[in-house]
């Protein structure tokens, strides 16, 4: 793709209803910065053989030197829906992925509309990917799952297909059973809340008369879920 002039992206900035801030999030070594590099090159800025060498966004010299991003950095991208030609200012936030650097990504989480949550397929849900998800649940950032780093399986595990589909299965099992514990975390604290409150309002209209039985009431979660079907 030609390079993107920066008079269409002063153009675009005009126009904040089609302003999106997305932050890329994962565990160290996921391949967050390899990604970074890949979008930008859809925009010219880097060459596309160039993707995952350069880092592009690891602008100081010691993140160069160690190979690892320590500070969040951004950069405006543009991008055009091919539906209804309709186009976008995307401005990406490459996160670092490290644990001593949690409040850049706590930064960039709180900047964003939405994230990209990295997870390579061979080493799986870490531990600071449930620290990226946690925080982009705390943050209420609406996250996109990205299996990466998909030709490991091929190349080191020698996976045929049907055992690839059915590993990334397991894999999308595996994240989602972490979402999982964080709604049931936030509705027992609702829960535990709500109890209170009809506890209150029965000593109040009641007294110290044994109270009536309380129900719970159903909520669905699996808007929260990723899903091939949900485009998510």
């Amino acid at each position: 793709m030609p390079i993107v002039p920066p008079s269409k992206l002063a153009q675009l900035q005009c126009n904040t209803r089609n302003i999106r801030n997305v932050c890329v999030l994962a565990h160290v070594d996921h391949g967050k910065t390899t990604l970074s590099d890949a979008l930008l090159a859809t925009n010219g800025i880097i060459s596309s053989k160039l993707a995952g060498k350069i880092r592009y966004l690891d602008s100081r010299e010691d993140e160069q030197q160690r190979g690892i991003t320590m500070e969040s950095s951004g950069i405006s991208l543009y991008h055009k829906q091919t539906e209804n030609d309709t186009e976008y200012l995307i401005n990406l936030i490459d996160s670092p992925g490290h644990v001593d650097f949690s409040s850049e990504v706590a930064s960039a989480a709180r900047l964003s509309d939405g994230a990209l949550v990295l997870v390579d397929v061979l080493e799986g849900v870490c531990t600071q990917t449930v620290s990226v998800l946690h925080q982009a649940w705390v943050e209420n950032v609406r996250p996109v799952l990205f299996l990466n780093k998909l030709d490991r399986m091929i190349v080191e595990w020698r996976m045929t297909p049907s055992e690839a589909y059915t590993h990334m299965q397991q894999l999308i099992e595996q994240v989602n059973a972490v979402l999982a514990g964080f709604w049931e975390g936030d509705r027992l604290a609702e829960d535990s809340r709500m109890l209170d409150e009809a506890k209150e309002r029965w000593r109040e209209t009641h007294g110290d008369a044994p109270m009536s039985e309380w129900y719970l009431e159903e909520k669905d979660d699996s808007h929260i879920y990723f899903s091939p079907e949900q485009g998510n």
